[in-house]
């Protein structure tokens, strides 16, 4: 590749650079053009991350613009008695040149468009090949977190759901369908492992509609003293597994039966947006008179301000309403807590590139935050 290139390559003396200094599209090296192209293969072909994707858009594009290899080159008037000899000179010479360098440069020209379709062909495997893997892992985790599930249900099993709201019981395996839905433990403990410094000094805590427990978790690996309660008896039985203190019962008749004041935290990870507007309402009046002065109950929630977030909403039967920041934040108010704060979380990883024109450039911003909004959002309300 490099001899039919450098063949076509005008002497030094003639190569000029751009005004910015950056050397022009036709002065590229592509011989380090094409061991940058093998490398960003080998290290971010198979799903490297968004500065990989980038590089290798970058280089594409460079790649495309010098891989048409020609013989013709403009003279260049140099100054002084030698640049004004050579030009007539290089006038006498061109045609000769021609006949002889331009085979090259056409074969040269067919060898660059081979390595790029490769090239590209390449990069396409390996995408498919790690949507592949990934798609395997996920689904061979659903499948052990079934597995256990069933291991851990025992032979007595209690009723599927005691939830007063719209049951769970409406699909016929819920567990395996959140399973799917929400992903899998480690997933779910990584994106709730924020709250754990929010509840440091809350013990002791009570995780409503716990699930299969990953806060719990997180909590007990730090110390904090935590119990958790669901509707859902394989949800149960799974957290329970997991030697975490949890019971099956509906969050709110549990709630109710505590003493007042008496709990220092409450966390609701993806519940509201189950409840209707009163059992909501009455979450919230239960979690004012159940936390002590300073408590603070943090509930984690779908952000419908997101089309992307929108379709995990509408995907679940057993969601009641969407539940905007703005009302979730009115309604924790209103029923008493003295702050409330909002947490945006979980920021979709794709954006839009930003083009180069300031017009453009504004208006993809814009786009991109009405797009790739945080997926969830969690109100902080302090008693």
């Amino acid at each position: 590749m490099a001899e039919g290139y450098h063949a076509a390559m005008p002497p030094p003396e003639e190569q000029t650079a751009s005004p910015a200094g950056v050397l022009a599209s036709d002065e590229i090296d592509v011989v380090a053009l094409f061991e940058q192209l093998q490398e960003e293969i080998r290290r971010g072909g198979a799903g490297g991350g968004d500065g990989a994707r980038s590089a290798r858009v970058t280089w594409r594009a460079q790649a495309e613009r010098v891989w048409a290899v020609s013989a013709e080159r403009p003279i260049v008037h140099r100054p002084g008695l030698r640049g004004a000899l050579s030009v007539p000179v290089k006038r006498l010479l061109r045609p000769f040149l021609r006949w002889y360098v331009e085979p090259l440069a056409a074969e040269q020209r067919a060898f660059n468009d081979a390595v790029l379709k490769l090239i590209d062909d390449l990069y396409e495997t390996a995408d498919r090949t790690a949507a592949a893997v990934e798609g395997t892992a996920s689904s061979t985790s659903e499948l052990e977190q079934r597995l256990t599930r069933v291991e851990r249900r025992g032979s007595s099993a209690p009723p599927a759901t005691v939830a007063a709201q719209p049951a769970a019981t409406a699909i016929p395996d819920y567990f395996a369908f959140e399973a799917k839905m929400r992903g899998s433990s480690a997933k779910v403990r990584d994106r709730q492992r924020v709250y754990v410094e929010d509840f440091r000094d809350c013990a002791p805590v009570v995780d409503v509609g716990c699930g299969r427990g990953e806060l719990l978790g997180l909590l007990r690996d730090a110390g904090v003293a935590a119990r958790g309660v669901d509707a859902d008896a394989d949800m149960v039985a799974y957290a329970r597994g997991e030697r975490l203190d949890v019971e099956q019962g509906d969050l709110l008749g549990y709630l109710d039966a505590l003493p007042d004041g008496s709990v220092g935290g409450l966390f609701a990870g993806q519940v509201v947006e189950h409840l209707p507007p009163g059992a909501l309402q009455r979450l919230l009046e239960l979690a004012v008179r159940k936390l002590r002065g300073g408590g603070l109950f943090i509930a984690e929630t779908i952000n419908p301000l997101s089309p992307l977030a929108l379709r995990s909403y509408f995907a679940d039967l057993t969601h009641a309403q969407p539940l905007v920041p703005e009302t979730l934040a009115l309604l924790a108010k209103q029923a008493g807590f003295r702050t409330v704060d909002t947490r945006f979380l979980n920021e979709p990883a794709e954006r839009l590139a930003i083009p180069d024109d300031p017009v453009l450039a504004e208006n993809t911003r814009r786009l991109n935050d009405l797009l790739f909004c945080p997926l969830d959002y969690a109100i902080l309300a302090r008693t």
